[in-house]
């Protein structure tokens, strides 16, 4: 300890003038409510700083100040005390090295002249106090504005943050409030100043010890003689979309053709294109509610049950490797003949979350024979069934919203107890642990607990709960979070969560299941990504979100019902040309955004154009691609696959081996176009016999008749005049009639028209 204050005495007579400077007296400053925050907005506790997992330049804290305990011992006793000088404040490294008095690899993180400097200096002075004994918690942290549309783009608007202790007290805490923009045309000045530069919706995520508070901006572009004008309000849903809109100046398109819409509605609720004669009925009927029927009679159809199938199949890991041939059987028919009967969602759900027994003989089970560690069950079901990436979590509190580590491992205990019975596994590759070929078991053990590996001690059960469908999350409180303590076998843990995650009352369920209801239709969720609900990413539109939830949830969560009034909308029905006040919105839903046909929608177009069946290993000819089963089933995994399976490869279509929609992708590749020009899928349809192609030439139809029905087939409607007269143009110059019939074909299939939903 002498040697400590003699190194500090002696220090101090070194330290230049400038570092001493007059501070005015102010209330003594707390470490966690003060000097934590302080080390969070200047950044020192990122994960790119000293919250490295390893630290740096031989300084670590806890990452975002997650464990404040720890970071006081740090500053205060680590490596001799000599971040810290008590009887020369400005001396100590703590406030040198970030104000940039002595050299600082992170940078200049605050002024001399700076609150942060002060804060610190004060602390310092003050003696090191140590608050963890009285210190009171942060109860919520409010910011005002929480919205607000600004006129004019370079307007500037300035939040002010506020918080309320446990103690009763509130104060402005502002200054030491970390603003972040989801926006990369705003900046944010650390007094809370919001400045944009162009038009358009930002986020702005207000974070203060550990709460974090979104706030809503919309900067509206200058347009004095604005006049707002759009379809009339058929439902709920325009209600939303169209209130926004006329508040941010925005005009939506006009409504679609009846040839648009109808290829719109077949590929979004069938993934198919709608036959020939269909196409051609259709826009020419004179019935004032044909949509509407049409939407019914689709919704009824038996590859509506096939499509989503399909949908499901992805996030829920329908595939060969670890369920088998059998396991993907009967998982898939299972959860085709639940949309069949018109299961509600939330049933369908709990049955996947209690299911337990055979593989083979109770299909749900299925769900966690690919699933095989605590860890991994509790990240995909908050995924998929609440919309929370919660992995972060696992190592450290979420860096981008509430959750804690005591959140994910209590979360995590409720799948602890889950056990395999293997019958028999007769895998080929005997080196794979993670292939299964054989009935298995899911059981219940009695005991088993998950540990916190920060603690080491054994966590409680607790549920990922919250109070808002916004997307704005409240923290709940320990008491109401743990549902029993961790040594209590009783009762049945998972059909506990099952019952809790189906209740009508689970706004978080009904809320994230509706918006991805809402992005199959639309190709964008409210809150996109649909699996990443969290307060730093709130929805773009909550008067919409609220619309869809409570509609999901009146109507007992029936999947059809939400799809209907969604597909009636004239919001759905919008068309895709742009107007001079919504051509760069994405997503207000002004106008209906462009977008690629999966993978399996492009094969199974292609096939119908061509009329033709195209083959896929391990199912019977005449399959279609939104009917296949797993990935790549059963044998067949082992051997070379059929072109219809190397094009769905080559597509996107996902290997299923991940909890995430993100594993399907839309991105477009150079040898995706390499196969649409010159493929060997195509090059086998095109001329194989008694396709459309064979089939119209052996009935003796004009060339204007051909054209006709493959522009019904490839792209739903007639061909415009100037079409027919440049496609008879080139069969006339072609000797080889099929010949240039196959080149017309070619033309079709590699046109941006066929090759995106519009």
């Amino acid at each position: 300890m002498l040697r400590w204050i003699l190194r500090s005495i002696l220090f101090a007579a070194l330290v230049p003038a400038v570092g001493r400077i007059t501070l005015a007296i102010e209330p003594r400053p707390g470490f966690r409510s003060d000097v934590m925050a302080v080390l969070s907005k200047a950044g020192c506790n990122q994960g790119t700083c000293h919250g490295n997992a390893h630290g740096k330049g031989g300084l670590k804290l806890s990452l975002r100040g997650q464990h404040p305990d720890a970071d006081y011992l740090t500053l205060t006793r680590q490596s001799a005390a000599r971040r810290v000088t008590l009887l020369n404040p400005a001396a100590s490294l703590l406030l040198q090295k970030p104000a940039m008095m002595i050299p600082h690899e992170g940078g200049r993180r605050f002024d001399l002249d700076s609150r942060e400097y002060q804060i610190l200096h004060d602390w310092i002075a003050a003696g090191l106090p140590d608050d963890a004994a009285n210190a009171a918690r942060l109860v919520s942290l409010r910011v005002s504005p929480s919205h607000q549309t600004i006129e004019a783009s370079d307007h500037t608007v300035t939040l002010q943050a506020f918080a309320t202790f446990s103690d009763g007290t509130s104060r402005d805490v502002t200054a030491l409030t970390i603003f972040d923009s989801s926006a990369t045309f705003v900046t944010i000045q650390n007094d809370g100043s919001v400045r944009s530069q162009q038009p358009g919706l930002t986020t702005i995520t207000a974070r203060y010890q550990n709460q974090q508070v979104p706030v809503r901006l919309e900067f509206v572009p200058d347009r004095p003689n604005f006049t707002f004008q759009a379809p009339d309000a058929v439902n709920a849903i325009d209600d939303a979309v169209f209130a926004q809109l006329k508040r941010l100046k925005i005009n939506p398109s006009g409504i679609c053709d009846d040839a648009t819409f109808l290829r719109r509605a077949y590929l979004d609720l069938t993934g198919l294109l709608p036959p020939v004669d269909v196409a051609q009925t259709f826009p020419a009927s004179t019935e004032p509610d044909k949509r509407s029927r049409l939407i019914d009679r689709l919704l009824a159809s038996d590859s509506f049950n096939d499509f989503q199938t399909l949908r499901w199949a992805d996030p829920l890991r329908v595939e060969e490797k670890t369920l088998d041939k059998t396991g993907v059987e009967v998982f898939h028919n299972w959860i085709r003949t639940s949309f069949a009967e018109q299961r509600p969602l939330n049933e369908f759900a709990a049955a996947i979350i209690e299911a337990r027994g055979s593989t083979y003989k109770v299909p749900p089970a299925n769900f966690y024979r690919a699933l095989r560690q605590p860890e991994e069950r509790a990240e995909a079901v908050a995924q998929v069934f609440l919309g929370i990436r919660l992995q972060c979590a696992k190592c450290h509190n979420h860096p981008f919203d509430h959750w804690t580590q005591d959140d994910y491992y209590g979360w995590a205990n409720y799948f602890a107890r889950i056990d395999y019975r293997i019958i028999e596994n007769k895998r080929r590759d005997k080196s794979d642990k993670h292939e299964f070929a054989g009935e298995q078991i899911v059981e219940i053990k009695d005991k088993g607990d998950v540990k916190n590996p920060d603690t080491g001690r054994i966590v409680g059960l607790r549920l990922l709960s919250s109070d808002t469908a916004a997307g704005a999350d409240t923290e709940t409180s320990q008491e109401s979070q743990d549902a029993a303590t961790a040594g209590d076998p009783e009762p049945d843990r998972l059909q506990r969560l099952a019952a809790w995650l189906g209740d009508s009352d689970n706004e978080r369920f009904a809320a994230t299941q509706a918006n991805r209801i809402w992005a199959q239709i639309m190709g964008r969720g409210v809150i996109d990504p649909v699996d990443d609900f969290r307060s730093t990413n709130p929805p773009s539109n909550p008067e919409l979100l609220n619309v869809l939830r409570s509609e999901f949830v009146g109507h007992n969560f029936d999947v059809r019902h939400l799809m209907r009034l969604i597909l009636n909308s004239h919001t759905y029905q919008l068309a895709s040309v742009a107007n001079e006040t919504n051509d760069t919105d994405s997503h207000c839903f002004a106008r209906t955004e462009l977008r690629r046909l999966s993978a399996e929608q492009t094969l199974d177009a292609i096939a119908h154009v061509l009329d033709v069946p195209v083959k896929y290993g391990g199912h019977a000819e005449g399959t279609l691609a939104v009917q296949l089963q797993g990935v790549r089933n059963g044998d067949f995994r082992y051997s070379s696959p059929e072109v219809g399976d190397q094009f769905l490869r080559l597509f996107g279509k996902p290997s299923r081996l991940q909890t995430c929609d993100c594993e399907r992708t839309s991105d477009t590749t150079l040898a995706q176009t390499f196969e649409m020009v010159s493929g060997e899928l195509i090059s086998q349809l095109l001329p194989q016999d008694g396709n459309r192609i064979d089939k119209a030439l052996q009935q003796r139809l004009s060339n204007e008749q051909i054209v006709r029905q493959f522009y019904l087939a490839a792209l739903t409607r007639e061909p415009a005049s100037d079409e027919i007269v440049a496609a008879e143009r080139h069969l006339r110059q072609h000797a080889d009639r099929r010949q240039a019939l196959e080149d017309i074909v070619w033309a079709l299939l590699n046109s941006n028209e066929f090759l995106l939903r519009r």
